[in-house]
């Protein structure tokens, strides 16, 4: 696959449909580990149909005490640009499955969104996928005495991420890993263009 075959997911501009309101009865009950676990469940429970749809499930974050906000982040499995439209068939399918599994507790807003250009990285293969872009990382626990990176990912062997951080080659267990994206650089913003 080419530079630009991959960066096909990012030729359109970010979307985002927000539906609030949904009343939810009954929930799982979260044990010690936050929003981690039920955001694991919720997307467990959509990601059939949203693969049926066409698209990936990219990140499922659910935010908020009172004011609840769950995030679905998804993007054509086959290279076209993400829609409005491509959002709202998404927002209405996933709010008729959690209408019946029903694993959120008290009200919330479901918003459904590509992820854009400096999308989350959140699955193994998504630091493979864009080897050779820029992203930033940061760690649950210190590598190599710091939980902060920023440099060109190098893809990845086993569970652990290949990174150039200041001309220098570091391994980041994939399992250390807090959260990831990446960033916009000219580089980038060049392979996008080129694909249009």
């Amino acid at each position: 696959m080419t530079r630009m075959e991959l960066m096909r997911w990012a030729s359109g501009p970010p979307f985002l449909l927000s539906t609030s309101g949904f009343s939810k009865r009954v929930g799982v009950r979260q044990k010690g580990h936050g929003h981690v676990h039920l955001e694991q469940r919720i997307e467990e429970i959509i990601e059939p149909a949203v693969q049926d749809l066409g698209f990936e499930v990219v990140r499922v974050q659910l935010s908020g005490n009172h004011n609840r906000r769950l995030q679905i982040m998804a993007e054509p499995i086959v290279g076209d640009n993400m829609t409005v439209d491509h959002c709202a068939t998404i927002s209405r399918t996933v709010s008729a499955i959690l209408d019946v599994d029903d694993p959120i507790v008290g009200t919330y807003t479901l918003e459904v969104s590509s992820p854009g250009l400096d999308r989350p990285l959140v699955k193994l293969r998504d630091f493979e996928r864009f080897a050779g872009f820029d992203a930033r990382i940061e760690t649950t626990e210190a590598v190599d005495g710091r939980k902060r990176f920023r440099g060109r990912l190098g893809g990845v062997e086993s569970e652990t991420i290949a990174i150039e951080v200041d001309g220098l080659d570091m391994s980041i267990p994939y399992p250390l890993v807090l959260r990831a994206k990446l960033l916009v650089t000219n580089d980038m913003l060049a392979a996008k263009e080129a694909i249009r």
